[in-house]
C-alpha cells in the first residue's frame, strides 16, 4: 500500500496493493503499448480515502498511443454498480508514454470539465497518470477540483517524494458522475 498526503487536511488517499498492481500491468513499458485507463472507487474510512477497486481499460474505450477515450456509458454503470457494493467513485487513472507521469492540458481541461459537469459533494476529483518508471516514482497523483490541479506528495515513510503544492481536502463522497 502507499499513500499520500491530502493538503493540509489532515487526511490520506491510500492506494492497495491490487490496484498498484493494476497499474503496474498496464505501464506503457513498450512502443507498441497503447494508453489504457480507467476510474477508481474508494471506501472511505476518514481521514483515510482507500482506493479499493479500479476498472478499465473496456474493450469499449477508444486507445492510441498518445490518447485515450473511454466508454462514458460503460463507466457510468460501472459506477453504479460499484456504489451498489458501497464503493465510491473519486476519480479517473490513465496512462502515459513517459518515464515520469505529468497531467497534459487535455488531462486538465478533461478533469476539470468532469468535476464542473457532475453532480457531487467532492472538492475535487482525483486523477492518477501512470508513467514507465516503477511505481510509486512514474506516477503522478493529483486531486482536480473545477479550476486547478494539485498535485499530492507521498505521505512520509512511503517512498522518495516529487515536489506537489497545497491541496484542499477533499470533502465527502456522493455517487454520480453523470
Amino acid at each position: 500500500m502507499i499513500s499520500y498526503d491530502i493538503g493540509q487536511s489532515g487526511q490520506s488517499l491510500e492506494f492497495v496493493d491490487k490496484v498498484l498492481s493494476h497499474f503496474e500491468r498496464h505501464r506503457q513499458i513498450r512502443f507498441w503499448q497503447r494508453e489504457a485507463g480507467g476510474l477508481l472507487f474508494a471506501r472511505l474510512a476518514l481521514p483515510a480515502i482507500e482506493i479499493c477497486a479500479i476498472t478499465g481499460p473496456r474493450r469499449s474505450d477508444r486507445r492510441g498511443r498518445y490518447s485515450y477515450w473511454p466508454d462514458e456509458k460503460a463507466e457510468q454503470r460501472e459506477i453504479d454498480d460499484m456504489f451498489a457494493l458501497n464503493l465510491h467513485f473519486v476519480g479517473c487513472w490513465h496512462t502515459h508514454p513517459e518515464d515520469v507521469a505529468s497531467p497534459s492540458q487535455i488531462d486538465i481541461r478533461n478533469t476539470t470539465d468532469c468535476v464542473k459537469r457532475s453532480r457531487h459533494v467532492l472538492n475535487g476529483f482525483i486523477m492518477v497518470i501512470v508513467g514507465r518508471k516503477d511505481i510509486p516514482a512514474g506516477m503522478c497523483v493529483s486531486v482536480c477540483d473545477k479550476a486547478s490541479v494539485y498535485e499530492l506528495p507521498l505521505s512520509r515513510g512511503t517512498a522518495p517524494q516529487r515536489p506537489a503544492t497545497a491541496t484542499p481536502t477533499y470533502g465527502t463522497v456522493r455517487n454520480d458522475r453523470r
